[in-house]
């Protein structure tokens, strides 16, 4: 039977329309799961508030765009217009449809660039832009975004075209989203299956060997040796978001269990696949790197995360485990994660970030023989900028011309 451990509580799962609760009074687990009560006036905190709502693409893609019918229906529904600045390179062809058109009736673009500079034609409009859509194309956006802010005080939502907002935030950001009280959305969910299948790849990578099969295959040597299975091993997951929450999905058909470690563990109380989840915290990190065969980071960068799994982090692991990183790299301090390489403490990593992008040719990461490097690809397939340009036009912004909740909110200050 799977069973979640939140806080200091064991719930079993719902049978039915039952469910059984009871709780666990181990010291250790009190100290890992204590976690402060929900800020409940944030509109990202509480699943039970009606602002909780978060886009996955496999969950939702065949049911939404409900108000872009909505809208094409009964053009009345119109509550209010969208006057749309891009904050995005010329040549970018993933924004083409929000640069280009055409755009939902009830919303219009204003002007396309990638300095303040290059909107000053919208200064004098009798119309002020309200809505600013913002591509990881633009350069310095971390700098220009904020003087577009300060510029046209009437923005009243930024959204922006990928999951991480780390490239855009900056104290200056956060005090004008503040001030002005603009609410910030991402692409949160287009991304995540893609890479949950890199991670079950990754592992595999690990599991069976791969790079022996390689080399016995190029040296025509018919040799056998044992494999590892899957089935029965812990997955450990930093940061359980929705990348964590799809490489949990695709890890339980495997037959792993489940162990996660995220700010709020409350949001997870009802999940149907993690056995455990820990809140944040020295501790909380520590205990779940030494109970996993197999870790998964994908925490976002954040004040709060930079640097956060270190040599102490290391120190605790388990012996011969996999280390995968999907999130951000400033995370994880390269230098210990290769020291725990080195030292055969891990096993193996494969990592998809890096602290410092492209990856130096200096790196010793290119020289260990146990770590799998990705270019921070496994989640580039051939459409999914497209798709998460196709989120902002066809779910947000018709929500938005309706007056209707946006999805995916960000917390301006977290970053996530």
């Amino acid at each position: 039977m799977r069973s979640i451990v939140v806080g200091v509580s064991r719930r079993a799962p719902h049978l039915g329309s039952q469910s059984r609760v009871g709780y666990h009074t181990s010291s250790m687990l009190n100290m890992l799961d204590r976690h402060k009560q929900p800020d409940l006036t944030s509109p990202w905190a509480d699943p039970a508030m009606r602002q909780y709502k978060f886009w996955n693409r496999e969950r939702d893609a065949k049911t939404g765009g409900k108000y872009s019918y909505l809208i094409e229906m009964s053009p009345e529904s119109i509550v209010k217009e969208a006057r749309i600045l891009s904050l995005s390179a010329d040549v970018d062809d993933a924004s083409a449809a929000v640069n280009q058109g055409p755009l939902p009736l009830g919303a219009s673009l204003m002007g396309v660039g990638t300095d303040v500079k290059d909107f000053d034609g919208c200064r004098s409009a009798s119309s002020k832009p309200n809505v600013l859509f913002v591509s990881p194309s633009c350069p310095k956006a971390v700098d220009v975004l904020p003087q577009v802010l300060d510029a046209f005080p009437s923005i009243e939502w930024i959204h922006c075209r990928s999951a991480g907002i780390d490239f855009i935030v900056s104290d200056d950001f956060s005090e004008l989203t503040k001030k002005h009280n603009i609410q910030v959305t991402n692409a949160k969910g287009q991304f995540s299956s893609s890479l949950a299948e890199y991670a079950l790849f990754a592992f595999g990578y690990f599991a069976k060997d791969l790079p022996r099969l390689m080399r016995q295959k190029k040296e025509r040597n018919w040799e056998n040796y044992d494999i590892e299975e899957l089935r029965g091993k812990t997955l450990g997951i930093v940061g359980y978001g929705d990348i964590g929450h799809a490489c949990a999905k695709l890890a339980t058909v495997y037959g792993m269990r489940i162990i996660a470690l995220r700010r709020h563990p409350y949001l997870s109380r009802d999940d149907p696949y993690c056995n455990v989840v820990y809140g944040t915290g020295k501790a909380s990190l520590n205990q779940l790197m030494s109970e996993s065969d197999y870790i998964v980071c994908s925490a976002p960068s954040t004040g709060e995360t930079r640097g956060m799994i270190n040599a102490d982090a290391f120190k605790a692991v388990k012996q011969g485990a996999v280390f995968l990183n999907l999130g951000r790299g400033p995370v994880v301090d390269e230098a210990a994660l290769i020291e725990a390489l080195k030292s055969g403490r891990l096993r193996g990593a494969a990592l998809d970030v890096f602290a410092e992008e492209p990856l130096p040719q200096s790196s010793e990461l290119w020289d260990l023989p146990n770590v799998l490097i990705s270019p921070h690809n496994m989640d580039q397939t051939t459409t999914f900028m497209h798709e998460a340009t196709d989120f902002f036009l066809n779910e947000n912004l018709p929500r938005f011309l309706c007056g209707e909740d946006l999805l995916n909110p960000v917390d301006p200050v977290l970053g996530y």
